[in-house]
């Protein structure tokens, strides 16, 4: 799914109205209708009151019909109008006019005084501002968005919550919506995906407004979100006559003294996402726990408690590498010497990438096409510090154009970067906070090149599945408390299936 810049959206309106032939007001009556049937099945009549409040431009426009198509659903809703400015759009002023002839009497605020009483009990629904807006609300919008969030009311905002930015950093803090749910219209912005944003956006949706496909489909845009659809377009169903020869070897190398588990974990993640063949390459100490806990996957072993020579014999077809590897100067001298030699299809994490971090010319030795997957302050070492989030995303692509990689910045929505592009991933939940849920991700990624997919196919395609595993384990039996790293493999089959 492409994520659309603010004059995109403009643009993909305009294209709409040509090629149905409509009128802007006609479109912002479908498109607010949808969101009217969104409110409608959160449960209105829980609450005291509905406020809707509307600026005086198109979203003000969208608040207008909101307010209308719940009256005419039975339920009532007390209109204001936020005049930010004097001069109101042709759509505002006709959806103005058809409120009043339903016998609906919007009020005017003056001031922000005028928002009496309001409650945790309240819905508030926030239409002030959309995704065209520039510069911080001031004055009388300003201290309206102050007085809803300091109301503790539930808020639902309208494409974005108001005096966010889609493609920019917040300058004002005190003067953003603080909404629970935003609901983004046709396709998602670049702002929810920001864990800087995060505070504001709440839990938000697309809502499918009926704009032109095919124009959509032909715009150019650097920001892409993976979903369902997209995983379904990636994955490669198996032949009846394929064999564990078809789907690749991997090998995991990685485990020091005390971090063993970490190597087993990804050697896990890599059995359960289809790998036909798995070597584990660790420390001597290792090697008993990884042939009792996992039968199916063979063995090589270094020295006693850390790597340092790297003379495995496997032939493997893909390598994921770093997961508890430690950080001795003999496991860091052997480390360099087998990025200089390898040549195969590569995932670095973890150590690997503190090592890399801590020698700024093992940077150059990057493979082409290797898949990284550091987590923020593994990034920060590789990459060197940004201001916010949006300096992020630069460093991220330039990272991954400089070195010919894909860098995977694991997270909320893990952003994937490879060849100036950004995949946003929306599968997973908060219970991946979890220690060795990376690792795991290290095996589903190895697993995946072992198998012949590309490095960006991989990539998102595996953070997908792993993110949608513990959707699913957590909607069966776990709590995101209780989760642990290994369920992700438990839920992995059910998260295939989930792509037939």
């Amino acid at each position: 799914m492409k994520i659309l810049s603010s004059q995109q959206v403009y643009e993909a309106d305009a294209a709409t109205l040509r090629k149905k032939g409509i009128s802007s007001a006609e479109l912002m009556e479908h498109a607010a209708g949808r969101c009217s049937e969104w409110l409608l099945r959160l449960g209105l009549p829980r609450f005291r009151r509905i406020h809707v409040l509307c600026g005086v431009g198109n979203n003000g426009g969208d608040g207008l019909v909101i307010a209308r198509k719940l009256q005419e659903s039975g339920i009532s809703s007390q209109v204001w109008i936020v005049p930010f400015k004097d001069k109101r759009s042709p759509d505002f002023e006709v959806n103005h006019e058809r409120l009043i002839q339903k016998g609906m009497m919007p009020l005017e605020l003056s001031r922000a005084g005028d928002l009496s009483d309001l409650n945790a009990r309240d819905l508030l629904v926030d239409a002030i501002f959309g995704v065209g807006l520039k510069r911080s609300p001031e004055g009388l919008a300003r201290e309206v968005i102050q007085k809803m969030n300091a109301s503790e009311a539930t808020v639902v905002s309208i494409d974005l919550p108001s005096g966010l930015f889609t493609e920019s950093p917040v300058i004002d803090a005190e003067a953003v919506v603080r909404a629970d749910h935003t609901l983004t219209l046709q396709n998602p912005k670049l702002a929810l995906f920001l864990p800087e944003n995060s505070s504001y956006v709440g839990q938000w949706e697309v809502l499918d407004i009926g704009l032109d496909r095919e124009y959509i489909d032909a715009l150019e845009t650097r920001y892409f979100a993976t979903d369902l659809d997209r995983a379904r377009q990636l994955y490669r169903p198996r032949d009846c006559f394929s064999h564990k020869g078809t789907f690749g070897h991997s090998l995991l190398i990685g485990g020091s003294q005390g971090k063993v588990g970490a190597v087993l974990l990804s050697c896990s993640g890599a059995v359960r996402a289809g790998s036909g063949l798995v070597t584990a390459y660790l420390p001597k100490c290792g090697y008993a726990a990884i042939q009792t806990a996992l039968p199916e996957v063979m063995a090589e072993v270094d020295d006693e408690n850390y790597l340092q020579y790297f003379n495995f014999s496997t032939k493997p077809d893909a390598i994921g590498i770093g997961t508890g590897l430690g950080m001795h100067v003999r496991t860091k001298a052997g480390f360099v010497q087998f990025l200089r030699e390898t040549g195969k299809p590569l995932v670095l994490d973890a150590d690997a990438l503190n090592i890399i971090a801590e020698f700024e010319e093992l940077a150059q030795l990057i493979p082409e096409n290797a898949i990284l997957t550091p987590h923020p302050k593994e990034f920060h070492r590789l990459a060197g510090p940004w201001g916010n989030d949006f300096e992020k995303l630069k460093k991220q692509l330039d990272f991954a154009n400089n070195h010919r990689c894909v860098v995977v910045l694991k997270g909320a929505y893990t952003s994937i970067a490879f060849n100036g592009r950004i995949s946003f991933n929306t599968s997973g939940n908060p219970a991946l906070a979890t220690a060795g849920s990376g690792d795991v991700l290290t095996g589903i990624l190895t697993a995946l090149l072992a198998q012949g997919y590309s490095a960006e196919a991989a990539a998102q395609l595996g953070v997908f599945l792993h993110g949608r595993a513990a959707d699913l384990a957590v909607c069966a039996n776990e709590s995101q408390e209780s989760f642990s790293a290994r369920d992700i493999p438990e839920f992995l089959g059910r998260a295939f299936k989930e792509l037939l």
